[in-house]
């Protein structure tokens, strides 16, 4: 009996090792599918915050005007160009120049094509066409000041935005640099409207040698350019003493 009970203890013995590296491979396969489970809890979370910000950037997005991309990418080119102009007042040189030199000429040309393009010079056609265009440049030309916007509307209070009670009428004064701004402005326009010629007087005492003014156009032309190689060959015509 005794011998028995020692042999079973052996054989015990002897399958220890076995089911101890089987116990040992099914914890480590556990773990593995534990470590597999928490990062795909990961990622799921992070592939839900991620879907979460993106819903959101989308909601801004939609709400934004129709042109804000435009608009920004405005606002972003006018910003390095007042960095780019402090740079060179800094170094002391011409902001125009330095920018004639960094544009290529294909560039150039293709932002002369455009410009022409954006706003064609349709020329005269009535008053009320010409009032419009010289108000379009005028507002093209203001550079509102943040700065003084900002400290006017502090010092104001709740006068800065009037209602139908409010008393405006005297109250404001315009700094001297606005004043000279504006008089500066109306020089210039005084000096461009010297520039043009004005419409030439209809001479009624002129000779007529013409039989419509598409003909009239013409011959003035023709005056202006062969005139001094005609003038003996039209003399002896109007003399009779042309060979």
């Amino acid at each position: 009996m005794a011998a028995v009970e020692g042999n079973e203890a052996s054989a015990s013995t002897s399958e220890d090792p076995a089911s101890i590296a089987a116990e040992d491979m099914a914890v480590q396969k556990r773990e593995e599918r534990l470590r597999k489970f928490r990062e795909l809890h990961l990622k799921r979370n992070e592939a839900r915050k991620l879907n979460h910000q993106e819903v959101v950037e989308e909601d801004k997005r939609l709400k934004l005007p129709a042109n804000w991309e435009a608009k920004k990418a405005r606002l972003e080119w006018e910003l390095k160009v007042e960095e780019k102009k402090k740079e060179c007042i800094a170094k002391g040189e011409d902001y125009e120049r330095v920018k004639l030199l960094e544009i290529s000429a294909e560039d150039a040309e293709r932002f002369e094509r455009k410009r022409k393009k954006r706003n064609p010079d349709l020329g005269f056609s009535d008053y009320a066409a010409a009032q419009l265009r010289q108000y379009q440049r005028l507002t093209k030309q203001i550079r509102p000041d943040l700065e003084k916007y900002a400290k006017l509307r502090e010092e104001s209070g709740e006068e800065f935005y009037p209602t139908s009670n409010s008393l405006l009428h005297g109250t404001h004064v315009p700094s001297k640099e606005g004043v000279d701004k504006m008089v500066g402005d109306l020089e210039k326009q005084i000096q461009k409207r010297e520039k043009y010629s004005r419409r030439r007087s209809y001479n009624d005492d002129a000779d007529i040698d013409y039989i419509n003014e598409r003909n009239a156009k013409f011959n003035k032309k023709a005056e202006r350019f062969y005139g001094k190689y005609t003038a003996e060959i039209k003399q002896n015509l109007e003399r009779g003493t042309a060979v």
